[in-house]
């Protein structure tokens, strides 16, 4: 496989990794702005919120645009983004700044996908996908403690200056290693949302908005339950995310391999049943720190296994639209962020952060009644066409 497609791999990374690297500093900010920890948690809804809404935009008002100039053109913008975060003073500076990144960097995984379908082999081109992807959930599970870390040692501005550093080694490696290529055509936003006319698609993609919504209630608003409810100080907190991190990464592989084997359907249907269990179960085992990271492995494990099982699902229901059914999944994955990261800060501020995981789990409930409904309206769907072959 063609290895440039690591350089677009590491480009979505960074990407993801601005997304919800605020989640785990959210204390931090709140401080030295002077605000709220919900409004604080303000600053990853609106960028998730822009994330979602700006690609299928900015596709289509960039379609003439040469591929490698365009990437270069919103690195460059991603990186000024980026800079305003570092020096910003006020908290209308840094919301300025984090839509601006925002926008730009739902664009640029746009580009990486592109890119890497088109610089490898048809018989690589699934795989050259699956590693861009990779880099986006990795960062997206791994971002919050990188950014922990790097924040409790040397303040909250610190993690945006190595994101600063990763976009410029990025554009050098876009400049000097990548090749030109020419833009296709781009199916309008319209006839995309089309698509969703079909019942199966339209509640499979809310599954998908409610179960991320769900949780982050919780994940987006983790620091301060942590400090609040187990008294973990900045180094604990950092090492909880870790492990969570990890845990979420080994789980977007063990749900790709439950849905291999066991199929989709019971996959996802699974999967949603035992996350909701256990982030109902989470303010209860706070009494035992063991108890909380055992619990607390299986929330993350099953936080990412979803998603494999659901794009499967979602290629299987519609296979001729699976290519913009992929394309409307990670906008519905991301307005679940930015949905969940906003109600989870409307709990935060009314009542405690405690009940964020009981909100949540709500969602999850919710998405599982989705699931099951897309899921029996395909299978009447089927039997109803069987219905009509035999008659």
């Amino acid at each position: 496989m063609n290895k440039r497609v690591y350089l677009l791999t590491i480009v979505s990374f960074v990407v993801g990794m601005v997304e919800l690297i605020i989640g785990g500093i959210l204390d931090l900010i709140a401080d030295d702005l002077n605000v709220s920890l919900g409004k604080a948690g303000f600053l990853i809804t609106v960028f998730s919120l822009v994330f979602a809404i700006a690609a299928p935009i900015l596709l289509t008002m960039t379609a003439r645009i040469e591929r490698k100039r365009l990437t270069l053109i919103s690195l460059f913008v991603f990186l000024i983004g980026t800079a305003l975060v570092i020096i910003s003073t006020t908290y209308t500076m840094l919301l300025i700044a984090r839509i601006l990144s925002a926008a730009s960097g739902s664009l640029l995984v746009v580009l990486c996908v592109t890119i890497a379908s088109n610089i490898v082999d048809e018989k690589y081109r699934a795989r050259a996908i699956g590693v861009v992807f990779m880099g986006i959930s990795s960062s997206l599970v791994l971002g919050i403690p990188i950014g922990l870390m790097l924040g409790n040692a040397f303040g909250w501005r610190a993690p945006f200056i190595f994101i600063a550093a990763l976009t410029v080694l990025s554009i050098l490696g876009v400049y000097f290693f990548m090749e030109g290529l020419d833009p296709k055509p781009v199916i309008p936003i319209m006839q995309q949302l089309r698509t969703l006319k079909d019942r199966i698609v339209l509640f499979a993609q809310l599954t998908s908005f409610l179960f991320l919504a769900g949780h982050l209630t919780l994940y987006g608003y983790l620091t301060p339950f942590l400090k609040m409810t187990l008294g973990l100080n900045g180094t604990w907190v950092s090492i909880v995310y870790l492990i969570f991190g990890v845990a979420a990464v080994f789980g977007g592989g063990i749900g790709g391999s439950l849905a291999d084997r066991f199929g989709t359907k019971p996959t996802i249907i699974s999967v949603i049943i035992v996350f909701g269990i256990s982030i109902f179960m989470i303010p209860y085992t706070t009494f035992a720190f063991p108890l909380f990271l055992a619990v607390m492995i299986i929330w993350s494990m099953l936080s990412w296994a979803i998603t494999p099982a659901m794009q499967s699902y979602l290629i299987e229901s519609s296979p001729e639209t699976s290519d913009i059914q992929q394309s409307l999944n990670n906008s519905a994955l991301h307005f679940g962020i930015a949905f969940g990261s906003m109600i989870g800060g409307i709990v935060i501020e009314n009542a405690s952060v405690e009940m964020n995981a009981t909100v949540g789990g709500f969602l999850v409930i919710l998405a599982l009644g989705a699931a099951v409904f897309s899921m029996s309206k395909k299978e009447h769907s089927t039997s109803s066409t069987e219905a009509k072959t035999m008659a």
